[in-house]
């Protein structure tokens, strides 16, 4: 029994449970941002592997290999961005600039709050990917000699601060075009945004396919040139 719960297959089936549980949730809920599966999910992973008392780094290894599945998904989504391609042409010039801006804001942002509150330079390193989509963050701090589980971190909390406050603040802001949540949501939270915008429409989740990949090859390419510079 010990060797079976320290195994690959105890791990995938936790994780699927997991995710299934935080699935009914979330749907119960009516969809609450503060029960998505990534949050729920994870929060019954954590409490599951705390009361079994199973080691997290020896779970992780057994389901590293999902981790892979991040490449296609991603790659995936250029599917809705052809569906929407007539609106995406429309907005070329305006989207890319804020691509652009945005992403640095995001970028830098974290850095000088963390400098500010006295970070430390590997940490520092680990942020400056917070606002783009796991795998390429995970690349980018590897490149960058940061610490990737500082990196993933930051990006999970990010895009769940983004999709837990955007309905708030846009309906205050009286913002309902699904453009501009779909992007926004793409650009600051990422992956987890754009399953979130998917929920709002198909041109939202479009629009966030779009900033998210855009943000993470900006951001790609600008963090490590920034650092080699700054340093």
């Amino acid at each position: 029994m010990s060797e079976l719960m320290h195994g690959p297959l105890f791990a995938i089936t936790l994780t699927l449970l997991a995710y299934q549980g935080a699935m009914f949730l979330y749907t119960r809920s009516g969809r609450a941002a503060m029960l998505h599966p990534t949050i729920s999910g994870a929060t019954l992973i954590a409490l599951a592997l705390m009361l079994l008392q199973q080691d997290y780094h020896a779970y992780y290894q057994n389901i590293n290999w999902l981790t892979f599945l991040f490449g296609p998904a991603t790659v995936a989504l250029a599917v809705p961005l052809y569906r929407q391609l007539h609106l995406l042409r429309n907005m070329a010039g305006p989207l890319l600039i804020t691509v652009t801006v945005g992403a640095i804001f995001a970028s830098a942002s974290a850095l000088i709050i963390a400098w500010l509150f006295g970070a430390n330079h590997d940490t520092l390193l680990s942020l400056a990917t917070k606002s783009i989509t796991t795998p390429i963050a995970i690349t980018v701090t590897q490149d960058l000699g940061g610490i990737t589980t500082i990196a993933v971190a930051s990006v999970i909390l990010t895009g769940v601060v983004g999709i837990t406050t955007i309905t708030w603040l846009f309906n205050k802001l009286d913002i309902q075009d699904d453009r501009l949540w779909g992007f926004c949501l793409g650009l600051t939270a990422h992956a987890i945004g754009t399953s979130r915008a998917f929920e709002r429409s198909a041109v939202a989740g479009a629009f966030s396919s779009l900033a998210l990949c855009l943000t993470g090859a900006f951001t790609a390419v600008f963090v490590p040139f920034a650092a080699r510079w700054f340093m």
